[in-house]
């Protein structure tokens, strides 16, 4: 099978990558190849594949509309060109603004909703010629209409992630620096309690994130709370295998966290807010706890004395395998073509 995939335009494709998105398609790229189909990318400058990659041009320093619609004309255009090159039998999107450049093509068409639903134009729920998949029954549950979309729940390289023979005493969060991640709740949280917590993730080029850091992260940071930027993969696994437990004080409806599937194939319990699918991935009083507050998710810092760093790690590896997730979408890939 040959399947032309299609990133976010402003963001590169990476194991390393912070996005989720990125990391699926990453992971995807991965699993096709490893099965023996053909893989090609279509994604900006820097992103490394398995596959064959045809590069997009990488975003500037400051992401504005005019950057958005500069880089959906040259994505539309590198798709053309990959069409013209490559026998694809399936167009895979991933991106939140793939309604931009979906081409006038006569070949099947899927893409992935990484993002909650709400924030996709209400028009793309019409598109007739293009499959919608979501990837967690919470996210479906959302849809527009009773409209039903198939799932395939996200999946992590378990084979990355050990839990650690001794853990640390901090607190960690880990994602991207945005208002509705909630870095500024989790060190809010660690100052309440007087922990250690460590912050780690990159700071996008919107400026939206970067007045988010500025006026509510920055002024929270001290010698005990420090922010370290990103992190690539092996220090993002010992990270979350050492620490005390990770807090996820989303505010928007998580699809399917990744961090959330990490920390626990690391061992490591998860205290996350009720949002979106997140419970679906922490089972509250077993993996960790699914809270309702800021001060809820400060009182059960201390219980995750109680949650087995063998039981999270067992779950993780019974629900969240990358390779299950790929041969999903072949699946999905062949329901297509049928």
């Amino acid at each position: 099978m040959n399947v032309l995939s299609v990133g976010y335009p402003l963001f590169p494709v990476t194991p390393d990558a912070a996005g989720g998105a990125e990391q699926i398609l990453s992971l995807l790229d991965r699993g096709l190849t490893a099965r023996g189909h053909r893989s090609m990318v279509v994604a900006a400058q820097s992103s490394r594949v398995e596959g064959e990659l045809v590069e997009t041009p990488a975003a500037p320093d400051e992401i504005t509309d005019a950057v958005r619609a500069k880089a959906e004309e040259a994505h539309a255009a590198a798709i053309h060109r990959a069409l013209d090159q490559f026998p694809a039998d399936i167009l895979h999107f991933h991106g939140l603004d793939f309604h931009a450049y979906i081409p006038d093509r006569p070949l099947p068409k899927l893409a992935t909703m990484h993002l909650p639903l709400a924030w996709y134009p209400e028009h793309v729920f019409a598109l007739r010629d293009v499959t919608l998949c979501c990837v967690s029954q919470n996210q479906a549950g959302t849809s527009p209409n009773g409209l039903r979309l198939p799932v395939v729940p996200n999946g992590i390289d378990l084979g990355r992630y050990r839990p650690a023979a001794l853990r640390g005493d901090y607190l960690l969060w880990l994602g991207r620096i945005c208002p509705e991640k909630g870095a500024a709740i989790a060190l809010r949280v660690a100052h309440h309690l007087d922990a250690r917590l460590i912050v780690a993730g990159p700071v996008h080029p919107f400026g939206s994130h970067h007045a988010y850091f500025s006026e509510q992260v920055a002024p929270l940071l001290d010698e005990k709370r420090c922010w370290i930027g990103p992190v690539g993969r092996e220090r993002k696994a010992q990270l979350l295998a050492e620490a005390r437990c990770v807090l996820i004080p989303s505010l928007a409806p998580e699809t399917g966290s990744l961090v959330a599937m990490e920390a626990l194939a690391s061992g490591t319990p998860v205290i996350a807010f009720r949002a979106g699918a997140l419970p679906e991935i922490v089972e509250s009083g077993v993996t960790g706890f699914v809270v309702d507050s800021e001060a809820e998710m400060a009182q059960a810092v201390d219980q995750t004395v109680t949650i087995s760093s063998a039981r999270c790690r067992e779950e993780a590896l019974r629900r969240f395998d990358a390779a299950r997730m790929a041969q999903q979408y072949i699946n999905l890939y062949r329901d297509l073509l049928a």
